[in-house]
């Protein structure tokens, strides 16, 4: 159980990466995914990659300068600009809907306008998911100035768009539903120069 706990990229930049393990029935029509990051990076990084063998962005939340984030599907992206941050945590949350083909951004409990990303596609089921690095194959071909270094938490992936509800008790830390990964009852492995912290403020 990670709560209230923290992975420290510690290295910058960094050849370390978290891999996630995930039980995925079947391929993805409707997903969320959130997390909590802390990093003074002004260089591009990713945060969350999901590769697979067919596809290395997949999903892919990728930060390329402080005031913006680019959110994949199935290797297109939508840009959402973003004041640039005070050096605090920041929380995002992107959901994507095939049926819609409509993407959504939530910064610190507050929704960006939403954009048209990958309508009908559908998103595979066998998948690498690293937190740190970004995938240019599966599970591999890592840019090591495309790397993470700073803190994460919260890290969550369900197989369903969030509701507006559900999106801020994801920023708040409240009560969730289950999910494919869950940051209580993740399962982990660490690669390489990372450490799990206490967190060092709410």
């Amino acid at each position: 159980d990670l709560y209230r706990k923290v992975f420290v990229f510690r290295k910058d930049p960094s050849d370390a990466f978290v891999v996630l393990q995930a039980q995925l029935e079947q391929p993805l029509r409707n997903f969320t995914v959130c997390l909590r990051s802390y990093t003074d990076l002004s260089r591009p990084h990713s945060l969350f990659s999901y590769a697979t063998k067919a596809q290395d962005n997949e999903i892919l939340l990728f930060k390329p300068k402080p005031e913006e984030y680019r959110f994949y599907v199935g290797g297109k992206f939508v840009t959402f600009r973003v004041p640039e941050g005070r050096r605090e945590w920041e929380h995002v949350c992107a959901s994507w809907e095939s049926s819609a083909g409509i993407a959504e951004f939530w910064l610190n409990g507050k929704p960006w306008p939403r954009k048209g990303l990958q309508k009908g596609y559908t998103v595979g089921a066998t998948a690498a998911i690293l937190l740190g690095q970004e995938q240019d194959s599966f599970g591999g071909g890592f840019d090591l100035y495309n790397s993470f270094s700073g803190e994460l938490t919260d890290v969550y992936l369900w197989d369903a768009a969030l509701s507006p509800e559900k999106m801020r008790a994801a920023f708040l830390s409240l009560r969730l539903p289950p999910a494919l990964l869950a940051w209580n009852s993740l399962s982990y492995e660490v690669k390489g120069d990372v450490v799990v912290k206490t967190r060092l403020r709410e």
